[in-house]
């Protein structure tokens, strides 16, 4: 598996991928995602910002994770202080061809060097309250739960907070 900076190019396959694990997160009962997000001009938009990211296997994308600062106003509801500087995962998805192979560890992981790399040590993520897969992931990844909140732009749904520290090397 090879961890790499995303292009404009494979936003296609990326959203192949996302046609791929839709279906699958509204079977589970997770609405998170839908027909309009996230869409090729989000991902456009985290490339231009150099903070989208893939998973490849055998040259073909198996996952896609924003790696961002982007914390959102509602997480200060559980104790979080948004203006301290964080790297924050969004939109992160594995196609289901994929699965068990650690691709999301493996993201969740490129996070961790990121901030490093940016001399952050606070590492955070939510999930919606229906995603059962993230919700067994972040723990083992050493991820604690901090509290559960609304999003404003994600009306009458419930998302799951998680925060990691990493030590500065």
């Amino acid at each position: 598996m090879h961890i790499r900076p995303a292009t404009l190019s494979d936003i296609p396959a990326i959203m192949k991928l996302i046609a791929e694990v839709v279906p699958l997160m509204r079977a589970s009962g997770n609405m998170q995602w839908d027909d309009n997000y996230p869409n090729p001009e989000v991902f456009a938009k985290d490339i231009e910002q150099n903070q989208l990211w893939v998973a490849e296997i055998d040259d073909d994308i198996a996952g896609v994770s924003a790696i961002t600062t982007d914390q959102e106003p509602e997480y200060a509801e559980v104790g979080w202080d948004i203006n301290e500087p964080a790297i924050v995962t969004h939109r992160l998805a594995v196609s289901p061809r994929y699965q068990g192979r650690g691709v999301a560890a493996a993201l969740m992981r490129q996070a961790e060097e990121v901030a490093t790399d940016r001399g952050i040590n606070r590492l955070l993520v939510d999930t919606n309250t229906q995603n059962q897969a993230t919700q067994k992931l972040f723990p083992k990844l050493g991820y604690k739960y901090a509290g559960e909140i609304g999003l404003g732009f994600r009306p009458g749904m419930r998302f799951l907070c998680y925060e990691k520290i990493v030590p500065h090397s």
